[in-house]
């Protein structure tokens, strides 16, 4: 970029990321003003996830909330923000490429963000301690230590930290967790949840040039410097080394709803996985299938997960009764019980089928499969303005918990033997390579999640 260029992109973005700015953290601001006032918010991670947001913030503008800002370190995204994204077409939104400045504008109440999971913990942080409530996507953290931050953090600031897990507000799948609740299905004693997408060859790492307007220092964020290349750039979520991969991309919204109709308040105390990459011959680091156990306490419930990223038969199959399911039920959940099973097949519907004939129960389907985005938005937005972080459905101790399935997961894979688990201090029993992975990050300076925050 020119030098003209640089001065015109940073006039317009009321912002000049400096060494001084990036390292230090959002000062701390006041309380915000009258619960019935507007609701500005700011978006943080101008990528694909962030469109949902975006749809859903839209929708709400008739309830008092306004998208006022948008950050990105990528000038090119930053600059094409309203061509993007149709609902930002005529706005007058200021545009940052250091999120420390949209969080010190006093103006801004609450942030929308989108970035990558390596960047999840420090960004909900630094946006708390400078009195922003956040939404942040899942999945929550990267590590252990990264979400019990961000819960201290959220409980230190008195801030209303939804994690993306919308399920939790899906009116169909809250419907079919309380028909499980009540016994639909009798006792349930086991729970399965599952994820088979095909995803193709990533292709390999070829180090080039970084491209123009991009800060690749602060997109990498907490993680070692490398070198550039579209392979780290654009299938980040497939390597262990910046993000959860196949252990968490679509397993933490799966997890998520066998802790919740399980009633799972603790971690598991046990858990193993296996897995490898059996398909492609590529440079993920991730593997391509996976198969995990969980087991909570002597007595159960058992938990089981299994990923599978090339073709496959259906888990649970029914069309021909249904036939607005997804043909090859290709994520969901599924609980077992005395009198019969429950399933969830997709973002907005149930199934239950019982005794030995499986007969068809109570039911609820969208033959659309919508993804429900708004109605937990504006749970994160009621819980705003009533001060109170109760009334989120997914509060980022949920989110930390439902996470900490996936990262459990990920490290047995990695050390390649089972976990034993001591719920309550989160540590895993004789196995200190296991809670290194887990718990002591390595941070690049200055981007590094403080032990106090």
């Amino acid at each position: 970029m020119s030098e003209k260029g640089r001065r015109d992109f940073l006039k317009s973005a009321a912002v000049a990321t400096s060494g001084a700015a990036m390292i230090a953290a959002p000062a701390i601001a006041k309380s915000r003003k009258s619960p019935n006032d507007r609701i500005r918010i700011g978006l943080v991670g101008m990528g694909g996830r962030m469109k949902a947001h975006i749809d859903a913030l839209v929708e709400m503008e008739d309830e008092n909330v306004e998208i006022v800002a948008v950050c990105d370190c990528d000038e090119k995204k930053l600059n094409t923000t309203t061509k993007r994204y149709a609902g930002l077409k005529d706005k007058k939104l200021t545009l940052y490429s250091d999120m420390r400045k949209m969080f010190d504008d006093p103006s801004i109440d609450a942030i929308s963000n989108a970035l990558g999971d390596r960047w999840h913990s420090l960004s909900t942080i630094w946006a708390c301690q400078a009195g922003k409530d956040m939404y942040v996507e899942k999945p929550g953290t990267h590590n252990l230590f990264e979400g019990r931050q961000m819960v201290a953090a959220a409980r230190k600031y008195n801030r209303m930290v939804q994690h993306g897990t919308q399920n939790r507000s899906s009116p169909n799948i809250m419907e079919g967790m309380a028909k499980l609740k009540e016994g639909v299905i009798g006792d349930v004693y086991m729970a399965r949840g599952l994820d088979y997408k095909i995803r193709g060859n990533l292709g390999r790492v070829n180090p080039s040039p970084i491209p123009e307007g991009l800060d690749w220092s602060q997109w990498l964020g907490p993680k070692p410097m490398r070198e550039y290349s579209q392979f780290w750039h654009r299938r980040w979520y497939w390597n262990l080394e910046l993000s959860s991969g196949s252990f968490a991309n679509q397993a933490v919204h799966e997890l998520d709803i066998l802790r919740w109709g399980l009633g799972l308040k603790d971690h598991p105390t046990r858990v193993t996985c296996l897995g490898g990459k059996f398909v492609h011959e590529d440079d993920r680091t991730a593997p391509t299938h996976l198969s995990t156990t969980y087991q909570f306490g002597e007595e159960g419930p058992l938990v089981t997960y299994e990923h599978r990223s090339w073709y496959t038969n259906s888990e649970a199959g029914f069309r021909d009764k249904y036939p607005f399911v997804q043909p090859d039920f290709p994520v969901g959940t599924i609980f077992f019980g005395s009198e019969g099973y429950m399933i969830f097949p997709d973002y907005s519907s149930y199934y239950t089928f019982l005794g030995r004939k499986r007969e068809p129960g109570p039911s609820k389907f969208d033959e659309n499969h919508p993804m429900e985005n708004k109605p937990h938005f504006q749970n994160w937005v009621a819980a705003i303005r009533a001060r109170d972080h109760k009334l989120l459905r997914a509060d980022i101790e949920e989110g930390h918990k439902s996470t900490a399935l996936c990262l459990l997961a990920r490290t047995s894979y990695q050390v390649g033997r089972p976990l034993q688990i001591d719920p309550k201090t989160e540590m895993i029993i004789g196995d200190d390579e296991a809670n290194n992975l887990l718990n002591k990050p390595d941070y690049r300076k200055p981007f590094v999640v403080p032990d106090q925050v």
